[in-house]
């Protein structure tokens, strides 16, 4: 077990470069498989999660490594379409490999995923989506047994909900479809995009990812493929909730500014002053934080619920009252009462949060809960008072890519410590 012990109460001052999008490399590692070649993925993560799909590669026969930078994945090699529980149970994205396994082996046996535990995330819309491409899903033992004894057919879903993983399992399944498919209600994040270029990238026909209707015409991705995953939008918005909650000014390097429109306003209101320039972003804490207007998560281009936390701690050391609404998940203020733990005023009736600011926290021990959450507490941290000890760090990594190295280097006081298992 690991945990982090921070000496809150620096100001954050310097340069920073982005790590890859976690929620684009996942996809985009499921989608190797699909293209049967050779993938060089550059900005690829190293987390905890991008490291389970690649043991997940592994297994079924890929050739997957790291070398440096990049993850290099040998998809021609695939030889499984079955992915025992153990390695699905390490990530909620593993569920993307039962589209991906079902349009190049007309098979796939997967069990439920795992992930954080933030609340219901059924895969019914998943498995419906499939089922209209000619995929025929059935659940034995705990296990979905996935059976396309025609091959993919292609066809029109439409979704019920935008959900970010049903559109990406669709279009992992429909590149190998025998005619056209076509997305209703998709989802709309940027990393829908990003899989879609990665995918068009290896010979893949996808058009009008990024907005409610998607394409997929029915051409065989082939080509070896090197492509560039995209700057995480959520770590980007971390590292600057962390600089506004510590009086800082800080730089982004590598980011993609319009990918962060939905958060810019919340900042702004904040009192930070936030400038762009290509690819650049500063931003610079004011003396006092000011509550924003009332914040509601929705599906991009709305507030992202993966940042509702962070911004929940910012808000507390904020000067009024915030409002936070949470429309996504139903078990994502787990967050909540370890920010008490630390001084802050928060009440919370079913799935609104009141937010009162305090003039600052203080540091005490408090629980991750989650990888949102956890990143959530390393922000309280850095603003409170005396030490902070954050335990489960082990979620944090799940999302952020030496998370304290990057810290240390605009300033922070921030430290890993292994413990022994008892």
């Amino acid at each position: 077990m690991e945990k982090y012990i921070i000496e809150g109460g620096r100001r954050l001052e310097g340069s920073l470069q982005i790590q890859g999008s976690k929620n684009s490399a996942l996809p985009i590692l499921a989608a190797t498989v699909v293209t049967g070649e050779t993938s060089i993925l550059r900005r690829c993560p190293d987390l905890r999660d991008t490291r389970a799909a690649m043991r997940i590669l592994r297994h079924i026969g890929c050739a997957a490594e790291r070398v440096g930078g990049q993850v290099i994945v040998r998809a021609d090699t695939a030889k499984r379409y079955d992915i025992p529980g153990a390695l699905m149970r390490e990530m909620r994205s593993s569920i993307l490999f039962l589209g991906a396994l079902a349009a190049v082996f007309g098979r796939a046996e997967v069990s439920s995923p795992g992930g954080c535990a933030i609340g219901l995330r059924p895969i019914d819309i998943h498995l419906a989506a499939l089922e209209t491409l000619g995929v025929h899903i059935t659940q034995q033992g705990g296990q979905w047994i996935a059976y396309a004894p025609g091959g993919i057919t292609g066809g029109q879903v439409a979704l019920p909900f935008p959900s970010v993983g049903a559109t990406e399992n669709v279009m992992l399944c429909a590149v190998r479809g025998k005619q056209r498919t076509q997305i209703r209600n998709a989802a709309r994040e940027p990393e829908i995009r990003d899989l879609a270029q990665y995918l068009n990238a290896c010979g893949a026909d996808i058009r009008g990812a990024g907005s409610d209707t998607i394409v997929i015409e029915p051409v065989d991705p082939v080509r070896a493929c090197e492509y560039t995953i995209l700057p995480d939008r959520i770590a980007a918005a971390t590292y600057m909730a962390a600089a506004a909650m510590t009086g800082g000014d800080i730089v982004l390097r590598d980011v993609t500014v319009q990918d962060l429109w939905p958060v810019l306003p919340f900042f702004e209101q904040s009192g930070c002053r936030v400038t762009t320039q290509g690819d650049t972003l500063r931003l610079r804490a004011p003396h006092v934080l000011q509550s924003p207007n009332p914040v509601r998560t929705m599906p991009y281009p709305g507030f992202p619920t993966d940042f509702q936390a962070a911004a929940m701690a910012m808000a507390s050391v904020a000067q009024g009252t915030g409002v936070f609404v949470e429309t996504i998940f139903e078990s994502r203020f787990k967050h909540v009462p370890q920010l008490i733990r630390m001084g802050a005023h928060i009440t919370v009736q079913n799935n609104v949060a009141v937010v009162q600011g305090v003039p600052v926290l203080h540091g005490a021990p408090v629980q991750a809960t989650d990888l949102r959450a956890g990143a959530a507490l390393v922000c309280a941290g850095l603003a409170a008072r005396d030490v902070t000890e954050v335990q489960g760090i082990e979620l944090v990594d799940r999302g952020y890519e030496k998370m304290e190295d990057h810290l240390i280097s605009l300033g922070a006081g921030i430290r890993r410590i292994v413990q022994d298992a008892e």
